[in-house]
């Protein structure tokens, strides 16, 4: 750890970053109880302690194995007035000391891996209280085939794993995914740039400083080499619990749908969207081959009337099959009560179910991450015009299945 004493960061990662995670916890208490696990010298748990929750800023607990490190964090509280919000605990984060429901809010960024992510997952569950939310980042592979450079340095270490991967386990343990953000490059150069410098200058006289520094000269170069085919990605997750539907709220029953849904289906396009495109298009794909009998849901409230509906059908990437999810609507008196979110859900299970491997949209890039999209482009995807790189998406539903790369061929009706 000596090679690392003194940076500002011990992983990829920005202030930027941080904020953005942040923002995809949605509302957090007016003074969040927050855990911060494997701190380092604190650049996020100063943050956090500032800008999380309300005007008051956040309760954040500290923890890391490196007295060094915490003793770093402490003195930078006590510079910037934060000293009564920051708690160091010198702790292991695979064995805890905190009760259960003790923290609103838990932050691992480039830590998880000491443990694990599918530990991580399972262990700090416990301590989330009700509402609770997880953010953590961890380091995936971006290409589907990467390549023997690359593996020769990582697969010793840890089983990198793709986005869509990290996702399933996730969600196979029990999380409803809010957010999936890809850091960007120069989160790696904050990193790494001090880090280099500091290669170039340590002391190396002791066969264990010139070992570290070997092994360090050695994963800045894999990065110069091979750092398109991997990043690091960060996840922000709310555990399940029991009446939840998908973390939506149990008001809202997702099915397929019948056809007497057919004319609120139309009037929920309708009214959803500023022009009657999207309710046009629904009917035109209806008669359509890319019509896939039972890949229209709706969900309804308790009165049983139609409050969303979302829709996929079949497309095309570079002739392999996949699926569009387009439109997605629901009743403007309703949205951000759910609805939209649970018929969506429910209707990508039904897709796996079916044994359909991708699924592609074209929407709010604010949004659909929480359903485990992540920008297409990741995969060599593009849409068949121009759009915003983070507005065309992509979810892999089943990783044993090649991800084709091209450009999406949409079914007539669509136009394009």
């Amino acid at each position: 750890m000596e090679l690392h004493g003194g940076l500002p960061r011990q992983a990829p990662g920005s202030d930027a970053t941080t904020r953005h995670l942040l923002s995809l916890c949605g509302p957090l208490p007016e003074r969040p109880r927050v855990l911060d696990l494997g701190c380092g010298p604190g650049r996020s748990a100063l943050l956090l302690a500032a800008e999380a929750g309300g005007a008051g800023g956040a309760e954040v607990t500290a923890v890391d194995l490196h007295r060094p490190f915490l003793d770093e964090l402490a003195t930078a509280a006590r510079s910037r007035g934060l000293a009564g919000r920051v708690r160091t605990v010198r702790a292991d984060m695979g064995a805890l000391p905190f009760p259960d429901g003790s923290f609103d809010l838990i932050w691992a960024e480039g830590s998880a891996y000491v443990i694990g992510f599918d530990r991580a997952l399972a262990e700090w569950k416990r301590l989330l209280a009700p509402g609770g939310t997880l953010v953590l980042t961890e380091c995936e592979w971006t290409v589907e085939d990467p390549s023997a450079g690359a593996r020769a340095f990582w697969d010793p270490q840890v089983a990198l794993r793709s986005t869509a991967r990290d996702v399933a386990a996730a969600q196979a343990a029990g999380y409803r995914v809010r957010g999936v953000h890809l850091l960007p490059d120069s989160d790696w150069a904050e990193y790494y740039g001090p880090l280099a410098e500091r290669v170039r200058t340590v002391d190396a006289s002791t066969p264990a400083r010139a070992a570290a520094r070997d092994w360090t000269r050695a994963e800045l170069d894999v990065r110069e080499r091979h750092g398109h085919e991997y990043g690091y990605t960060g996840f922000v997750l709310s555990p399940v619990t029991a009446g939840d539907s998908g973390g939506d709220g149990g008001r809202w029953t997702a099915r397929p749908e019948a056809e007497a849904d057919r004319a609120a289906v139309r009037a929920v396009n309708l009214a959803a969207f500023d022009t009657p495109l999207e309710a046009d298009l629904v009917d035109a794909l209806r008669a359509d081959a890319s019509w896939l009998p039972g890949l229209s849901y709706v969900a309804e409230g308790p009165d049983g009337s139609v409050a969303a509906h979302a829709l996929l059908t079949r497309c095309e990437v570079d002739g392999v099959p996949a699926l569009a999810l387009a439109p997605v609507a629901a009743d403007p008196a309703l949205q951000r009560s759910g609805a939209g979110s649970a018929v969506v859900r429910a209707l990508l299970a039904a897709a796996r179910e079916r044994g359909e491997a991708l699924v592609l949209v074209l929407g709010h890039p604010a949004y659909y991450p929480r359903f485990g999209f992540v920008p297409a482009s990741r995969f060599g995807i593009r849409a068949p015009f121009e759009v915003p790189d983070g507005a065309m998406m992509a979810l892999v539903l089943d990783d044993g299945v090649p991800v084709p790369s091209g450009t999406v061929e949409y079914p007539d009706p669509f136009g394009v």
